[in-house]
């Protein structure tokens, strides 16, 4: 750890004593003051179709730090991220990552990775910030510091500066946070910091949605939060992401070039069991404000990736204050890495309910994850000679387990296989479960699909895109595409189609789902031919995800987007 805080004290003591003034042209962060320029290096302008709508934090070359709720969905088209002095580089994102466990509705897990499609170069105006490691404390009373670009006051108009604006403002101990919250039945969790002055005035606000949390140890600045939600009304705290608590997930999303993460330790001590006994919140027309992004509400059409005041999850979690382990989502259909496009050739994750099955270690079918412990493939794959422990199950990044038992259909005709997983997988960007279309209601006539199989000694997965069409035969159990060149070694694959940004699959790719002259037609067995089969064996089957969900509908607007974005 010494190594990691020596290091960003080289990287950031070059950044301190070289800073210029600029003239005021509009005062800021809520009850804040311009910058200098370059005095805070790391801090992102995310613009989605040319206009200002969230902040972030330079992390390394290649990554920012951000809040989840700023985005629809994970689709990067339109957004660009602004480095440095008059935003001297501009840099499109390659990736658009989550946090798996991340809930609009309780503003839990409310933070975001945003992995830039080539490295920035490193300047005076223009460098990494540190991030605070899980050892990290920031008691009550800590100064901190908030910069932005958003709203200089709520509610009045020229709504947001050119020059970037600071605000130094305390850390509010989660005990008397937590208790204010609860006033207006808001759960301030482990997983938040909030910082702020209790009368209001000076803090973060509208269009600061993502931005940095920092604190100063010595002469190296450490990011401590994420800004999440609340605009500096009286008695209300803004809060933000802890930072600390996602060092995990931080570095397994960033395999190369990890991030600096450096121990932060405050003076004091903090009690959760902080009160706020004589403190009467001021009313207001509902709750604090509970996102930073925009004061209007968008309904997009269905294939728009506009930001709206909260991305659409309905993950849940669970925290603990002696642990960072966060309790996995009762949720399918996930797929935080999608971003497929036209090859037949992707990395994992792309598709990261993709399993792939190995006896004796070969591989030799494909498979799909669909619960925590259930693996879907198909009957063909499986000898009753051959026993379980023969069998493993290759997920996500090369994750291995073992197999506890193997149920079949059992049905007339080809039949599908459930594979028990010896323990339950943990559930990463890698590796979620599919949800499954088991009512044919995902896989109509005219619905784009996928056929997918796991090539685990590839290190990807192979993907061909189709469609659905109407079916030459009369079998409900049928679901068919147009003829598909070949099919080889995707037995036990998967044929799955997007529906309102939630994947289902529809069908388990078996030998019989090949073409012919005399059947033009591929056609795949439906799974709600197993539907009995497969409730009866799994059970309640895991919900689908609304996380990135597009509601289609006109743009409701109750502000212009030219006065959102200051223009």
């Amino acid at each position: 750890m010494a190594l990691g805080t020596s290091v960003c004290f080289l990287v950031l003591l070059g950044l301190v004593v070289k800073v210029c003034g600029q003239a005021a042209l509009n005062t800021r962060i809520v009850g804040g003051q311009n910058t200098s320029v370059g005095s805070w290096p790391w801090q992102a302008s995310l613009y989605w179709n040319g206009f200002h709508m969230c902040e972030g934090s330079l992390i390394n070359s290649m990554w920012v730090l951000t809040a989840a709720h700023c985005f629809s969905s994970t689709n990067t088209t339109g957004w660009s991220v602004h480095l440095g002095q008059q935003n001297q580089e501009n840099v499109n994102p390659s990736h658009i990552i989550l946090h798996p466990l991340y809930n609009s509705q309780t503003h839990d897990n409310d933070i975001a990775l945003l992995k830039l499609n080539a490295a920035v170069n490193f300047t005076n105006y223009i460098q990494p910030i540190c991030l605070a490691d899980n050892g990290s404390t920031f008691y009550s009373g800590t100064e901190t510091w908030v910069t932005g670009w958003g709203d200089v006051s709520l509610n009045v108009s020229p709504r947001s500066p050119v020059t970037l604006q600071e605000v130094q403002t305390p850390v509010v101990g989660n005990g008397i946070c937590s208790c204010l919250y609860e006033m207006v039945n808001i759960t301030i969790t482990d997983n938040m910091i909030c910082a702020g002055l209790l009368q209001g005035g000076k803090g973060s606000c509208q269009g600061d949605s993502g931005g940095p949390l920092v604190a100063q140890q010595g002469s190296v600045w450490i990011q401590a939060g994420v800004a999440s939600f609340g605009c500096v009304e009286t008695n209300y705290p803004e809060v933000f992401t802890r930072v600390s608590y996602y060092e995990d997930w931080i570095n397994f999303t960033i395999a190369t070039d990890q991030p600096c993460l450096v121990t932060f330790l405050s003076n004091g001590t903090e009690s959760n069991n902080g009160t706020c006994t004589g403190v009467t919140p001021t009313p207001t027309s509902s709750t604090p404000s509970d996102s930073f992004t925009s004061n209007i509400t968008f309904n997009t059409t269905e294939n728009s990736s506009m930001p709206t005041t909260t991305a659409q999850s309905s993950f849940t979690s669970e925290t603990s204050s002696t642990s960072t382990t966060i309790a996995q989502p009762n949720v399918c259909g996930f797929a935080p890495l999608n971003n497929a496009g036209n090859s037949e050739f992707v990395e994992a994750g792309v598709w990261p309910w993709q399993v792939s099955l190995h006896r004796n270690g070969v591989q030799v079918c494909g498979g799909t994850l669909i619960t925590q412990t259930y693996v879907l493939s198909t009957a063909e794959c499986f000898n009753s000679s051959v026993p379980n422990s023969q069998w493993t199950v290759v997920l996500g990044m090369n994750v291995s387990l073992g197999v506890s038992d193997i149920a079949l259909s059992n049905l007339p005709g080809p039949n599908i296989a459930l594979l028990h997983l010896a323990k339950s997988v943990t559930l990463t960007d890698y590796i979620q479960p599919v949800c499954l279309d088991l009512d044919n209601i995902v896989f109509t006539s005219g619905a784009k699909c996928w056929v997918t199989r796991l090539n685990s000694d590839e290190g990807g997965v192979h993907q061909q895109e189709t469609s659905v069409e109407d079916c030459a035969s009369v079998s409900p159990d049928d679901i068919c595409t147009p003829a598909i060149s070949s099919l080889t070694g995707y037995t036990g694959g998967a044929l799955v189609s997007q529906n309102s940004s939630t994947w289902f699959q529809g069908a388990v790719i078996m030998t019989n789902s090949s073409s012919s002259k005399t059947r033009p037609q591929q056609v795949f067995i439906s799974l709600s031919k197993f539907k009995n089969f497969l409730e009866g064996n799994v059970g309640p089957m895991p919900q689908p995800s609304r996380a990135g969900q597009h509601f289609p509908a006109l743009l409701t607007l109750s502000l212009s987007l030219m006065s959102l974005c200051g223009h």
